[in-house]
């Protein structure tokens, strides 16, 4: 007989924000998550400062979650930690934490798939938030993916359509960065577009066939459309940020709703659940919902903090192996890149 308390413990640590949650089953009872501010002087993520930063968060960052759940270490029941895929140092900080306080404490070890966890995210028990039911259609849009995903239960999982090039997130950070924003861009682009006209700056969206995404030609046009009009006038984007964002923003949002339709026609599945952090997008998020009404889709928007990257996702994902006893070994491998 099962313990019908399962704690676990779950470390995310595959990028630059370092995290660690407590779960009751399927309930969070802590969620904390260590930002990583050196990386805004440079633009973007360095590896290596990102896993200096998890060897000195990790253990204050664990501590914090345990005592937040009022949970003593002895009563964990599994610790879940990321897998990959990720940052090669920064997977290995995480990993090697798990696997020895796995090891001291006699308790199994629980490997995550970190894209995995972006999807089932949503089954996190949590008031006022419904869980998809078997099969739904993800679309899982981040920094470093693009996905639509046909989830026919918890680990029969289908990638139907991906970026070819890069990711949604990118493209938000890179038209963030031609625009003089600061990094991290996307959440800014998303500020001014709530306040400028959608339609203002047409741009084309890239023709790729099937369900598969490409955000690079459209990163080029902004680029050039940016360029060509600072000649005609410097004070181009103070001028127009809010229009500029909210044309970016819509171009972006039209690319992912119609790839989005056409999964629907194909696999006839009207259920859709977003995750990864570009998913806290209002502008995307507010277009799901209008999508309800208008195509008789039943739409799932997580939680604000599970959308980003968080620990507690990993934590839902360990109960679920946890349950069905699918545990690793100390010779289990962090994977920069790993089969979905």
């Amino acid at each position: 007989m099962l313990n019908p308390e399962v704690f676990i413990l779950a470390i995310e640590s595959s990028c630059d924000d370092t995290a660690a949650a407590v779960l009751c089953n399927d309930k969070v009872l802590s969620n904390v998550v260590a930002n990583q501010l050196i990386h805004t002087q440079y633009g973007g993520v360095v590896p290596e400062l990102a896993s200096r930063a998890h060897q000195q968060n990790i253990v204050p960052v664990i501590d914090a979650a345990l005592k937040k759940a009022n949970i003593q270490k002895e009563q964990l029941s599994a610790i879940a930690f990321t897998q990959g895929p990720g940052l090669m140092g920064s997977l290995l900080v995480g990993s090697s934490f798990a696997k020895s306080t796995a090891l001291a404490l006699g308790i199994p070890l629980i490997a995550v798939n970190h894209m995995h966890a972006h999807i089932l995210a949503h089954f996190i028990d949590e008031e006022g938030f419904e869980k998809p039911e078997f099969p739904f259609l993800a679309l899982t849009i981040s920094g470093g993916h693009t996905q639509i995903v046909k989830v026919n239960d918890f680990f029969d999982m289908q990638i139907i359509g991906e970026t070819t090039d890069d990711a949604v997130g990118e493209a938000f950070d890179k038209s963030a960065k031609i625009l003089g924003l600061p990094y991290p861009g996307g959440p800014l682009v998303d500020k001014y577009a709530q306040l400028g006209n959608p339609k203002a700056f047409p741009f084309t969206k890239p023709k790729v066939p099937g369900l598969d995404f490409s955000f690079s030609g459209l990163k080029t046009a902004i680029l050039y459309f940016i360029q060509k009009k600072k000649i005609e006038n410097p004070n181009f984007i103070d001028e127009n940020i809010n229009d500029i964002c909210a044309s970016i923003q819509y171009t972006i949002i039209q690319i992912l709703m119609d790839k989005l339709k056409l999964a629907v026609q194909e696999t006839g599945i009207k259920q859709i659940a977003i995750g990864g952090g570009v998913s806290a997008n209002s502008g995307i998020r507010n277009t799901l919902k209008e999508a309800e009404q208008k195509y008789g889709w039943k739409t799932f928007v997580p939680k604000f903090e599970y959308t980003t990257d968080n620990a507690a996702m990993i934590g839902i994902v360990g109960y679920q192996k946890f349950l069905s006893q699918n545990f690793e070994n100390a010779s289990v491998v962090s994977k920069a890149r790993i089969q979905f």
